[in-house]
This record gives C-alpha cells, structure tokens and sequence, in this order.
C-alpha cells in the first residue's frame, strides 16, 4: 500500500518557504513518504507542518468492495473475481472463486484469521 500526504499549491509553496527554499525534490519526497526509513528529520518536520497546514494522508491500495448486507453477510469482492463471504450469525467464512465455486470454507472464524482468508480468495 502507498500512503502520501495530499497538500495545496499554497501549502506547498509556504514549506518551501519556510524550509528556505528547499527542493522541489525534497518536499516531494517528504510528502511521499519516499524512504524506506521515513525521511530525514527535516523531511518529517516537512510532513508535520503539512499536515498542521490542512494536508491529508492518502492511502492508494489494490480496489476491493466490501459490503455490509442487511441480510447478515460481509461480502467482499476481489479483482479476481473471488468473492470472500461471512456469515455474521454463524462465523462461517467461504470463499468463492470467479465462477461461483465454493474453494475454501471455514467455521468459527474469529477477527485475526480474516486477513488470512484474504489472503486466499487474492488468489482464488
């Protein structure tokens, strides 16, 4: 998942000033969050004024939909065509491939095995 921090042409341009004139690059890199171990000290001074400023963390992650029935299912469907569904009465979880066959059933499902659940239907 990608996360970067959304900020306005005068925000920008305010971090810029204030940072005397720092790089294009650096406030770039600051804002995206590009180092694997999260920036310099003046690149995390920069994401907390932005974020002081009114910027946003955004997350970009693969699109899935999940939906909450009325009927008592959790159903979420994944770019593959899989369909992940939980019964929310009986903690029963299956998992359909992308023609409706059933690949994967499991009872009593409690919260922390759902993300490997996931995992599977990804790749159903």
């Amino acid at each position: 998942m990608e996360h970067f921090i959304t900020a306005t042409k005068e925000t920008r341009e305010f971090i810029t000033k204030a940072f005397r004139g720092i790089s294009r690059q650096t406030l770039w890199r600051a804002l995206r969050f590009d180092d694997i171990n999260k920036g310099t000290a003046t690149e995390r001074r920069i994401r907390k004024m932005a974020l002081n400023r009114g910027g946003i963390i955004m997350v970009t992650a693969p699109q899935m939909e999940t939906m909450h029935d009325a009927d008592g299912y959790m159903r979420q469907y994944f770019p593959n065509g899989a369909m992940l569904e939980a019964d929310k009465a009986t903690g029963v979880v299956t998992i359909y491939d992308r023609n409706g066959e059933v690949v994967a059933e499991q009872h009593n499902v409690a919260i922390n095995q759902i993300g490997e659940l996931q995992n599977k239907a990804k790749n159903a």
